[in-house]
């Protein structure tokens, strides 16, 4: 009994590596390739600066004027520039798309030197319905990922103000 479990574990090896071989040489040899992903040759330009609440808000525009107005709020300590597949797709469907540099980032300033700094989640909030207010937005569809993400859930939840939101 013992010869017949060492044959059949042997056999079972053997079995196990020619088909292990087989499946490795059907594959043919992988290759690693360093290449650099392909970028998009679409850039945020120009940027456009507008004074909003307590900032001087810098954001791309794109899209129809009449259209579906999007904002879409960047993540940290990302920028607009994680947007750029995004938001010119937004716009050949006709959307209004806004894309704005948060508090800190990019050319959005304080516009005086004595306004406390503050990254939390209400002020970003209140930068957005700020920046609404500026563009004369009565609505819009937000989309944010991080911290750009969490921050539009700090908006009043009115009719008015925002119709969808999307958080990643």
């Amino acid at each position: 009994m013992l010869k017949a479990i060492k044959h059949n574990r042997r056999g079972f090896l053997l079995t196990a590596a020619a088909s292990i071989f087989t499946q490795m040489a059907l594959m043919g040899t992988a290759h690693a390739s360093f290449d650099k992903p392909k970028q998009s040759e679409f850039r945020f330009t120009p940027i456009k600066q507008i004074k909003a609440g307590v900032l001087d808000i810098g954001y791309y525009e794109a899209g129809a004027s009449d259209g579906s107005p999007v904002l879409l709020l960047h993540g940290f300590p990302y920028s607009i520039d994680s947007y750029i597949d995004v938001a010119p797709m937004l716009a050949a469907r006709g959307c209004r798309v806004i894309v704005p540099y948060l508090r800190g980032h990019g050319s959005t300033r304080f516009l005086d030197s004595a306004t406390p700094r503050s990254g939390q989640q209400a002020a970003i909030g209140v930068d957005a319905i700020a920046l609404m207010d500026a563009l004369q937005l009565n609505r819009a569809v937000l989309a944010g990922y991080d911290w750009g993400g969490g921050r539009h859930s700090f908006l009043p939840p009115s009719p008015w103000t925002c119709c969808r939101l999307s958080h990643v």
